[in-house]
């Protein structure tokens, strides 16, 4: 059982999908595979976008609002106060939400991208979708080129961001930490493997025991916003060392 955590021990946390649905963000896995009524080809996949734009363009776009309905919880606000804590944090999240960010959380990688921001389909220009008014179900224009801009997701089919950037960090880490995630999506899923071949201690928190859940050094079942609060007090002032 891990005691107290030094303030210099280097820490790297893999956030999924699990973490916000406690928030009530609805996630796409679903039995039927569906996402929100919707076949995931046609929404989230490259050759979705070209087929139908205004189809997916909409779908982001209500799922954009969803976020007005959200609010971080007890787990995304114990993961900034850990990452306050130490000196050496990276969070890294398979989620498009904001939900870390408005929690506190600053040194953060969306690897599958962000709800809140648009790339530009020309010159590659990436601007925040800054208030209600960018909540249209008419395409918005490049601020830069003027040409059209696209969800600043990462489809399926097409690579994650900052790769090198998030594998250095989880060769070098001493703790890993997968909160919220299956387990079986790649290339997220092969980071447990990097962190245990590095010598990192691993950990993992997640309403279900993940397809991985051998790997791991220990697993604590239930839900991050019950857990990850006592945990991380536990971390932080524990005088009980491992």
């Amino acid at each position: 059982m891990i005691g107290m955590i030094a303030k210099n021990t280097r820490v790297v946390v893999l956030t999924g999908a699990g973490i916000s649905a406690e928030s009530g963000i609805r996630t796409f896995r679903a039995s039927d595979g569906l996402w929100e009524e919707h076949r995931i080809e046609d929404v989230a996949t490259p050759q979705g976008w070209r087929a139908n734009p205004q189809l997916v363009w909409s779908f982001y776009q209500q799922r954009r609002r969803q976020l007005l309905e959200v609010e971080p919880n007890p787990g995304h606000v114990a993961l900034a106060e850990l990452e306050r804590y130490l000196d050496d944090f990276l969070l890294v999240t398979q989620n498009v939400d904001d939900l870390h960010e408005r929690a506190g959380s600053n040194n953060l990688i969306h690897m599958h991208g962000e709800l809140e921001k648009l790339r530009c389909e020309d010159c590659g220009h990436i601007e925040a979708m800054m208030d209600e008014e960018y909540l249209t179900d008419e395409f918005v224009a490049c601020t830069n080129c003027g040409s059209r801009v696209r969800p600043h997701i990462v489809w399926f089919g097409e690579a994650p961001f900052q790769m090198r950037q998030i594998e250095n960090a989880v060769h070098q880490c001493d703790l890993f930490i997968a909160i919220g995630t299956s387990g079986h999506v790649y290339p997220a899923s092969k980071y447990l493997h990097d962190a245990n071949m590095s010598g990192a201690r691993t950990l993992c928190i997640n309403l279900e025991p993940p397809e991985n859940i051998q790997f791991f050094d220990e697993f604590f079942q239930g839900k991050s916003g019950e857990l990850l609060p006592e945990l991380v007090e536990q971390w932080i002032n524990d005088s009980t060392v491992e």
